[in-house]
């Protein structure tokens, strides 16, 4: 994932290993509440990213045609920060641990490895790779954005 460096609301560019742009994590600013949109090659919406206005820890949901299909959340106990869960609509959990800060974490769920984010393959700043050992990519990448969002939260809270 690359962030563009001149864009209102945060955007990011999803490329594949031949450095193609097949994916486009789009900001939406001048919203109540965090939303992003995570769009195909050709424009359409695969699934929206947003945080939820009211929860009782830092929650982000991924909605496909305005269903709830992943909840991404701080574990309430996790002494580093270094954890979140991700519960799917059909029952599946996920975690997310590792240095979520530093974008260098694996994303697991009960039969393996979803994904393994690493900021250390990349010299480029804002710059990190997935790469993703489960069939719905745009689901993966979408959860991804929301782990990183509720991580920048953190980091923004570390900097006061």
């Amino acid at each position: 994932m690359r962030e563009r460096v001149f864009s209102i609301g945060d955007d990011f560019w999803v490329e594949d290993e031949a450095g193609q742009r097949v994916f486009l994590v789009d900001g939406k600013a001048l919203r109540l509440r965090q939303t992003f949109e995570l769009k195909g090659p050709d424009g359409e919406v695969l699934a929206v990213i947003r945080k939820k206005m009211v929860s009782i820890r830092d929650t982000m949901v991924v909605e496909r045609e305005g269903e709830t299909v992943a909840k991404v959340r701080k574990k309430l106990f996790s002494p580093l920060r270094h954890s979140m869960e991700i519960e799917l609509a059909d029952g599946q959990e996920w975690t997310a641990t590792g240095d979520l800060i530093e974008k260098n974490y694996e994303i697991e769920s009960d039969e393996g490895t979803v994904a393994t984010t690493s900021r250390k393959w990349f010299r480029i700043r804002d710059t990190y790779g997935i790469e993703i050992g489960h069939p719905d990519v745009p689901l993966v990448l979408a959860v991804a954005v929301a782990v990183d969002e509720l991580a920048a939260a953190d980091r923004e809270k570390d900097d006061d």
